[in-house]
């Protein structure tokens, strides 16, 4: 999982609302590969070649004039050899570590809340289906006052203070007083903490009559199971092509991703192979006839989509299988292994690269951190440029290093580059309004009447505009042309998903969106 994408962990889109879930103290975590086998490294000091690092830091431990942790002074030596490898080794702090682990395996002991902090007050904005807080009463909307008789509303809290106030071993209890609809409930709803399930899909539902929409987060332990059970539900109500959406999807389980891919060949089909110095070569194979194994297919990548979407993305266009729409992928073909020390830190280290069916390594170049001691003189055989073209069985190009070229290229909306809009997205402008002021009353209609019949008024549209501005945003009329329709489809999907849930979000959002509108045109060969 590239360092950029970690922050990207629950749903893309959100607008900042955060996702609080607890924590999980759980197994290795391995960023592309489950093939652990080797789950301790080493302590610094027992090798020989390391014996030099730790006897500087004995000395200075016991010498030195002053107190020094040992610990930190070993994080820090661990840290700058880490830094001299390639980009996506890392070395991990117990917290960090847990965070990645409890991500991809979806499995959380906690209460199963989203909140948005409005106004120094945490606002209940989405709630797990059938989780712990659902189940003891709590509502979109509430606005939490107190947990445990702490009182948390009209003061700042971070989200460290929080989750050491919510997180707890299931079982637990946790009272949180609730203020909702303008009343303060009289006695506060005690919440029984419990192991909450995640969904690795965002949306699934049907696009249009005969083409199922599938958005995939994150490649998580039950990424495959998720999809299999979503796709068979979709193909029961009359789905027989698929758009398969893995933009901004930074990656996860290389084994997640095998199996993923297998759904769309029979079986025995090369899908990926993966190769190193310590590391012979493995072949992985689709394992059985897939589940959508000749329906028509587009899979949708940007320059986020990394390491196990490119795997998926790699072995349908090197066996042309479907078309690839949208950008160029991010380019991450190294496979991590993690290696776990007894304090819960971990080691997340490159052990092989892997190659599509046609043998293309799609890395990119490591330019940046060019000066790296440790892998410079090897730099070449780390990516492939561009120019190294491949043959499909038909006869189509395809190519080496640099990512995952689409065949159908879509560009991005340069207006979502505007310092107008990224000033709003900044400062959270969208989500302080759809939460402040539209949120007041449930609607009558139901979300298939909200997705065809609610576009934003032009009033309230104007209202928002002057809230921006009173909140120090200048703007000139051409920079409200140039960013008018996406900050209503903001609004409009943030306003659904409170109100319906998240996969509404992605329904209003793919109303307006040219990537998916290129896939569906693609797909009926326009």
């Amino acid at each position: 999982m590239r360092r950029e994408t970690k922050k990207n962990l629950f749903v893309a889109g959100t607008y900042g609302a955060v996702l609080f879930l607890g924590l999980l103290l759980g197994k290795n975590f391995t960023d592309e590969n489950s093939r652990t086998g080797r789950n301790n490294l080493f302590p610094l000091g027992i090798i020989d070649n390391s014996s030099k690092v730790q006897r500087m830091i004995d000395l200075i431990a016991e010498n030195y004039v002053d107190s020094v942790g040992v610990d930190a002074l070993q994080e820090l030596a661990i840290d700058e050899i880490v830094d001299q490898l390639d980009p996506h080794s890392e070395y991990l702090r117990p917290n960090e570590a847990l965070q990645q682990h409890e991500t991809l395996e979806g499995s959380f002991e906690g209460i199963g809340i989203e909140y948005y902090i409005l106004n120094d007050t945490l606002m209940t904005v989405g709630l797990i289906p059938d989780g712990p807080a659902q189940r003891a009463g709590m509502r979109v909307g509430d606005k939490l006052l107190a947990i445990n008789g702490d009182t948390i509303a009209g003061k700042p809290i971070s989200e460290k203070m929080l989750e050491k106030k919510i997180r707890g071993r299931r079982g637990t209890a946790i009272e949180i007083a609730i203020h909702r609809n303008g009343t303060d409930l009289g006695l506060p709803l005690k919440v029984m903490r419990d192991r909450v399930e995640v969904s690795s899909i965002d949306a699934a539902y049907l696009i249009d009559s005969v083409t199922a929409y599938i958005k995939i987060r994150r490649f998580g332990a039950r990424t495959a199971e998720d999809f299999e059970r979503s796709l068979s539900n979709l193909k029961k109500q009359g789905a027989q092509r698929l758009v398969l959406d893995l933009r901004e999807n930074g990656g996860g389980y290389f084994n997640a991703a095998t199996a993923l891919a297998s759904h769309f060949f029979d079986s025995k089909q090369l899908i990926v192979y993966t190769e190193g110095a310590h590391e012979p070569r493995v072949d992985y194979y689709s394992s059985a006839d897939g589940l959508f194994g000749n329906g028509e297919l587009a899979v949708l990548i940007d320059e986020n989509s990394a390491s196990a979407s490119e795997i998926v993305a790699g072995a349908i266009q090197d066996l042309e299988r479907g078309i690839i729409v949208g950008r160029k992928s991010y380019g991450k073909a190294l496979v991590q292994e993690q290696f776990g020390f007894g304090d819960g830190s971990a080691l997340n280290l490159t052990v092989a690269r892997y190659y599509t069916p046609l043998g293309r390594c799609i890395q990119k170049s490591y330019k940046a951190n060019s000066d790296s001691i440790l892998y410079t003189a090897h730099l070449p055989a780390l990516g492939q440029p561009d120019t190294v073209t491949y043959t499909t069985t038909s006869g189509k190009h395809v190519y080496g290093g640099g990512g995952i070229s689409p065949d159908v290229f879509v560009p991005a909306d340069s207006n979502r580059a505007s310092t107008l809009y990224r000033k709003i997205r900044k400062a959270s402008l969208i989500e302080t309004y759809v939460y402040s002021r539209l949120t007041k009353s449930v609607p009558t209609y139901s979300v298939e009447n909200y997705l065809k019949g609610y576009f934003l008024p032009e009033e309230e549209y104007g209202r928002f505009l002057q809230y921006i501005r009173d909140n120090g945003l200048e703007y000139s009329a051409d920079e409200v042309d140039a960013t008018q329709s996406m900050v209503r489809s903001d609004i409009e999907a943030l306003l659904g998903r409170y109100y319906f849930g998240s996969e509404a979000f992605f329904k209003v959002k793919n109303r307006s969106d040219k990537v998916v509108a290129q896939a569906l045109l693609a797909l009926q060969g326009e």
